[in-house]
């Protein structure tokens, strides 16, 4: 049984990371644990800026978006140097266990700091792309998905009152779950994903014929950032149609607000059964839900395989635009 562990956040910030440090923290103290907080993620862990929790650490945060205990990148991390230099902060505090609660990233580092020191490590999948090996979902993808939608809903008002295209800009430079997902839940026409090839000749003599046989109102048209530059797909897109095309880049707004309800309730469910875990010895796994029940995935394998878009959601985005 792991006495002492600690916690971080680490990487792109995502709703429901305070829900999750608010369930490592509490779930440790309650199984008789000491618990740290590291602040700004591995360059804080570099500082050494650590601080012991209570119960009170966490009080009034499961609603709050963005970290607490604040994120951030680190270079020197990313070094066996700096990553040594890490565990002397945790080994001077007999710190036996971290939580990491991150993306793709935050997670490889996780793994590499394990790999070269022993120190326990679990991951918890912290990122809005819902981009991880091996798990349906991720925290912080619930609430971005919906921040989108409210988007699309705004956007579609607008287009049917001018009978214009829209064009909305997403997150995920190399997963377009977010796009899909929205896209679909939103009516889109077109959805536009890094991972999916398209033709937008194509697109544009399908939109033409729209706006021809039907007097179309709108056209609505979802974009990952990944499958290219909504401003400059839209230019293309009015040139070759005539048809007016306003384009919007939602950009970091999906990463802010208040979590959802689903946000919050995963997020603590995970956090408690990551720090129970870790408590007893295990090492090595993310924790997270697949088909709407807990998993835990191999950390190696959350790290190094590539997460695929559920084929039948691409089909579906497909049959119903």
């Amino acid at each position: 049984m792991l006495k002492t562990i600690a916690v971080m956040t680490s990487g792109g910030d995502s709703p429901g990371m305070n829900a999750a440090t608010r369930a490592v923290v509490r779930t440790a103290i309650r199984e008789g644990a000491r618990i740290f907080g590291i602040c700004n993620g591995y360059k804080g862990l570099l500082a050494d800026d650590l601080f012991e929790m209570n119960t009170r650490s966490v009080s009034d945060i499961i609603q709050r978006g963005g970290t607490v205990l604040g994120t951030a990148r680190s270079k020197e991390f990313e070094t066996p140097e700096g990553r040594t230099m890490a565990y002397e902060n945790l080994k001077k505090r007999d710190i036996q266990g971290l939580v990491v609660i991150g993306g793709d990233g935050s997670l490889r580092g996780a793994q590499a700091l394990t790999e070269e020191h022993p120190i326990a490590v679990v991951g918890l999948p912290g990122t809005i792309d819902n981009d991880i090996y091996g798990m349906d979902y991720t925290i912080g993808s619930d609430t971005a998905s919906n921040t989108i939608i409210d988007a699309i809903n705004k956007l579609r008002d607008t287009a049917s009152a001018h009978q214009r295209i829209a064009i909305l800009e997403v997150m995920g430079r190399r997963c377009g779950w977010l796009a899909l997902i929205a896209g679909i839940s939103g009516g889109a026409e077109y959805i536009l994903v890094p991972e999916e090839k398209f033709d937008l000749d194509k697109i544009c003599d399908e939109i033409s014929e729209m706006y021809k046989e039907s007097r179309k109102r709108y056209v609505l048209i979802v974009i990952a950032e990944g499958a290219g530059s909504g401003i400059e797909i839209g230019k293309i897109i009015e040139e070759r149609t005539g048809i007016d095309t306003r384009a919007s880049v939602l950009g970091h707004i999906q990463r802010g607000g208040s979590p959802t309800m689903v946000d919050r309730l995963n997020a603590s469910l995970l956090g408690q059964q990551a720090t129970r875990a870790l408590i007893s010895g295990v090492s090595n796994v993310v924790f997270s839900l697949k088909r709407g029940a807990p998993v835990s995935v191999n950390l190696h394998d959350a790290v190094t395989k590539k997460k695929r878009l559920d084929p039948e959601y691409l089909r579906m985005a497909e049959a119903l635009a």
